[in-house]
């Protein structure tokens, strides 16, 4: 006799690359007996249906999540508040709203006072992703070995903790638990400042490329050609992968934890004066100690596994691993 799935209802508000990719992997490990999806987008709705990944699609958020045990939220984190309030009275006592934003403490700011006394909230952060975005981007591998945070409140019933710790770990995820506000402390470094660094490295290249452009004869013609693109080495390409990420959601994310981020860019503002300081007195040996510190960084990164994403196309090499729309 075949075991019931753990989750007899799933919904997912938001079919972008997280929720297809919920989606997939939910299916792969039989993990709900009915997913149903929302997305604001006429167009994501009919490719989630021509894909097949979802087995209800709903014009609604208060639709989708109707009768639902498990509501995951995978929408931008500026979204949430407004779909809390929209899926409150349609939420069935005893079900679970979870999420996959990069930002905790704004999810139990502006989602859990929505909630019926009833209803779980139990935050969730899967650390993974690509830089590609919508519905076709999505597949059931993007969660094998990366991390997931859950940042519960004090009182969150441990029942409803349990749900979603072992949903993740079903897809393949190192589930951790972890306070709100040190997740957003420490995600602000490891994730949203390096971020906010690719978009201005970017954005200042765009603004230079045209005092870099270089004339030449071809075929008798003259041609103007872009030394930024031509020339872009694998530093620059690493960061405009980055910068490729979806802008709505980046967007939100500083929005949402702009403290730590600018008490995190000040420090990086401080230390990026050192090494300007440093190369201006061509002082060697205090730029190679810094190389050499953030080299064994990397190595220990490497070590734990962490050092590359998923792409649907392209397995295991680099990827934005925050994207949730």
């Amino acid at each position: 006799m075949t075991a019931p799935p753990p989750i007899e209802r799933l919904a997912l508000i938001g079919l972008g690359l997280l929720g297809s990719s919920i989606a997939h992997a939910a299916r792969r490990g039989a993990l709900a007996g009915h997913i149903a999806g929302h997305a604001r987008s006429a167009s994501t709705r009919n490719k989630a249906v021509e894909i097949g990944f979802i087995d209800s699609v709903h014009d609604s958020a208060a639709a989708c999540v109707a009768d639902c045990d498990v509501i995951i939220l995978c929408a931008p984190v500026g979204a949430y508040g407004a779909i809390a309030r929209e899926i409150a009275p349609c939420l069935k006592p005893g079900a679970i709203v979870t999420d996959v934003g990069s930002v905790k403490g704004a999810v139990i700011r502006d989602v859990g006072p929505c909630l019926p006394k009833e209803v779980h909230l139990v935050p969730g952060h899967p650390v993974a992703g690509t830089e590609n975005s919508g519905p076709e981007s999505g597949f059931a591998e993007l969660f094998e070995g990366r991390h997931c945070i859950l940042t519960p409140a004090p009182g969150t019933d441990p029942d409803a903790i349990r749900v979603i710790h072992d949903m993740w770990a079903a897809m393949g995820s190192d589930v951790e638990m972890m306070d709100a506000d040190h997740h957003d402390r420490v995600l602000a470094i490891t994730s949203h400042l390096p971020h906010l660094i690719a978009y201005t490295i970017v954005g200042t290249a765009s603004d230079l490329e045209e005092h870099l452009r270089r004339e030449q004869v071809k075929n008798g013609d003259v041609v103007r050609t872009s030394e930024v693109i031509k020339y872009s080495a694998g530093g620059f390409r690493d960061f405009t992968r980055i910068a490729a990420s979806d802008p709505v959601m980046w967007r939100d994310v500083f929005l949402n934890n702009k403290e730590a981020v600018l008490e995190l860019l000040g420090r990086f503002t401080e230390d990026l004066t050192a090494l300007q300081r440093a190369i201006r007195w061509g002082q060697g040996d205090v730029l190679e100690a810094w190389f050499e510190r953030t080299r064994a960084i990397r190595r220990g990164i490497v070590e734990t596994g962490q050092a590359g994403g998923f792409s649907a196309t392209e397995p295991k090499k680099g990827s934005s691993e925050d994207s949730e729309a």
